[in-house]
């Protein structure tokens, strides 16, 4: 994994705000390859595992770093995320990632939820009709915006990917 991939990736989007809607000298916020690692290896096997590292306040937008961990499958199950934009950066393993289309028999999660209070905001699941399919492995980047139905339709080895969640109307806790 690249440190300066990562690092550039998460600074680019932890203060994307304009200048005027920051707090004079903003600190960074650092999260170490360990912390990463660490997240990595603490991911349960044999089950979807998303784990937010830190989800900041970023002068007008709230932004956050995750793991996401997933097993082999090939059933397509996908999510819309109603307001939040993100940005994958695959780690390890392979998949085919379905994205774009209509979310189809849509079913919103539950707003108290802890899946929308601490992840990804306001979502709906189910599956997709039309989209596109894009294989991904290591070193691939995506950026999935807000409203963009997305779901693998087979992943081949267990596929980890970091996630930066962009949430313009800070509704997610921060961490």
């Amino acid at each position: 994994m690249s440190k300066l991939i990562i690092a550039a990736l998460a600074a680019g989007v932890l203060w994307s705000a304009a200048p005027g809607d920051r707090p004079d000298n903003p600190p960074a916020t650092y999260i170490s390859a360990a912390d990463i690692l660490a997240t990595i290896a603490n991911a349960p096997e044999g089950r979807v595992s998303d784990q937010q590292i830190r989800h900041i306040d970023a002068g007008g937008h709230n932004a956050g770093v995750g793991v996401v961990q997933r097993p082999p499958t090939t059933s397509l199950g996908a999510i819309q995320h109603h307001q939040q934009t993100e940005v994958y950066y695959v780690v390890s393993g392979r998949g085919t990632l379905v994205t774009g289309g209509e979310l189809s028999n849509a079913r919103e999660l539950d707003p108290e939820g802890q899946t929308v209070r601490t992840l990804t905001g306001p979502s709906a699941v189910g599956g997709i009709v039309g989209g596109e399919s894009q294989e991904i492995g290591p070193g691939d980047m995506l950026i999935i915006p807000a409203g963009s139905p997305h779901g693998f339709s087979e992943i081949t080895e267990t596929i980890t990917y970091i996630v930066v969640r962009v949430d313009p109307e800070q509704l997610v806790e921060l961490k």
